[in-house]
């Protein structure tokens, strides 16, 4: 018995010693594409699913095609919270096993998914006790209600799932074990878009069948990612023994994790606040339009930050173990490439921009007001690898402060004024222009933080 778990022992560290090996030695510019294709992979298969779900709900009507986008604001709240534990626990433990701390990397795991899914249990019960209400807060008209209400009431059934499944596949990224989140988010994906169709159309469910896809894949996906932890096929472990409170270790995952908080909830914020104002100026076409050209921009933009995404353990276990030259290699590289990629897609948006509308709602008006934002969000949004991959390097090196204001300018704390004070004097063009110049004004606070942060690190490995 005490030979067999020798043996067991040996070969854990064996397996530590070869991927921090991995992680410290293979050259940059191959580990972080090495880590980007899966993830990739995963938010394609994701932002293709919502272009799906869009398209479908799109044939039932103009009000069901908006209520996607009351729900996704929604969405964005469990997405929220998922992201500020995985990324500020993921953040923790690739730093600790960059140190080579693989029991303190646990116990950052344990508690982080601990509380997310607790997380996501409370703001399920706040969803459901407060519902009309709820939808009313996030943006949704009178004939987009009885849609986003039938929509909604699966994605509540499953929040803590939600929550969960963004935390569980944050950490496995930083764990350098990609390829395993990719699994899980994948056949989400895939039986999801499957599931649209035989409940939409081939069960007659309407947009309540959307909603029970979702769920269902959510719950899937989370199972699947959990037993990536549970199999021991990573480093860190999973166990309720792990899970603590004592020496401020929650607080400082929070701490790290809050930038994703601050991005990801005034992100959702913003969204609604689109909503109402596109609603305001164009009724149900314009949260409709608008709805659209959010999810065809991140579906531009889902390769860039799946670079970046790949960037991220890159560069918070290069500087756990004090391989400067390394992250700052990386970091570079990965701004050039997302650049490269988002500029072709930008130029291909911006030439098919109608035609793209058109495929997920045929309907004069949507199209007039989508073609115009999306060609704006296009021009944007060749701001945004740099300001991404900036804020990236300062949550992954644990620079709270400066990832909190990067991750607060691109999240909307600059949208949030424009979209009441454009619309004051541009009516509906001001809703569209007003996160492409919050873009733009955002750009110069991340050139700072760029070149604040190398010049404090030490150019050469240690």
């Amino acid at each position: 018995m005490g030979v067999a778990n020798l043996d067991r022992k040996v070969s854990v560290n064996n397996k530590a010693e070869a991927q921090f090996k991995k992680m410290t030695t293979t050259p940059v510019y191959r580990l972080v594409l090495l880590l980007a294709v899966p993830t990739i992979l995963s938010m394609m298969a994701t932002t293709i699913y919502n272009l799906v779900d869009t398209a479908f709900v799109g044939t039932l009507g103009t009000s069901a095609s908006g209520a996607v986008g009351v729900v996704f604001g929604f969405m964005s709240i469990l997405q929220a919270f998922g992201f500020m534990f995985g990324q500020g626990s993921g953040s923790l433990l690739s730093r600790k096993l960059g140190e080579k701390d693989t029991d303190m990397a646990s116990r950052i795991a344990s508690t982080g998914f601990a509380a997310s899914f607790c997380c996501g249990v409370l703001i399920a019960l706040f969803g459901f006790l407060f519902e009309d209400r709820l939808i009313r807060l996030l943006g949704s008209t009178e004939t987009i209600a009885p849609y986003a209400k039938d929509y909604l009431k699966y994605i509540m059934l499953v929040g803590p799932f939600c929550s969960s499944s963004f935390t569980l596949n944050n950490m496995l990224r930083y764990e350098g074990r990609a390829k395993l989140g990719m699994i899980g988010l994948l056949s989400g994906g895939i039986l999801n878009i499957g599931g649209d169709a035989l409940f939409i159309f081939g069960l007659g469910m309407g947009i309540s069948g959307a909603g029970l896809s979702t769920a269902i894949s959510q719950v899937v996906s989370f199972f699947l990612l959990l037993f990536m932890f549970l199999s021991g096929k990573t480093q860190s472990k999973l166990a309720f023994s792990n899970i603590t409170l004592k020496g401020g270790l929650l607080s400082e995952i929070i701490g790290i994790g809050l930038p994703s908080l601050l991005r990801q909830g005034l992100g959702s914020f913003a969204t609604i606040l689109i909503n109402f104002k596109a609603a305001q100026y164009a009724s149900d076409a314009g949260v409709s339009a608008m709805t659209i050209v959010t999810r065809v921009s991140f579906f531009l933009f889902a390769i860039a930050l799946g670079i970046g995404q790949g960037f991220q353990p890159v560069c918070a276990f290069n500087y756990g173990a004090h391989k400067y030259k390394r992250q700052r290699d990386a970091y570079w590289f990965t701004v050039i490439m997302a650049e490269a990629v988002l500029a072709v897609l930008t130029v291909f948006a911006m030439i098919f921009s109608g035609s793209l509308i058109k495929i997920f709602r045929d309907d004069p008006k949507v199209i007039e007001i989508g073609t115009r934002a999306l060609r704006l969000q296009c021009v944007a949004q060749l701001f945004l690898p740099y300001l991404m991959v900036t804020e990236m390097l300062m949550q992954s090196s644990g620079k709270k402060l400066p990832a909190t204001i990067l991750s607060l300018l691109r999240g909307g704390v600059l949208l949030i004024p424009l979209l009441f004070i454009l619309p004051m004097f541009r009516g509906l063009y001001g809703v569209e222009e007003a996160q492409p110049l919050s873009y733009l004004l955002s750009f110069p606070f991340a050139i700072f933080m760029a070149r604040w942060f190398f010049s404090k690190t030490p150019k050469e490995d240690e």
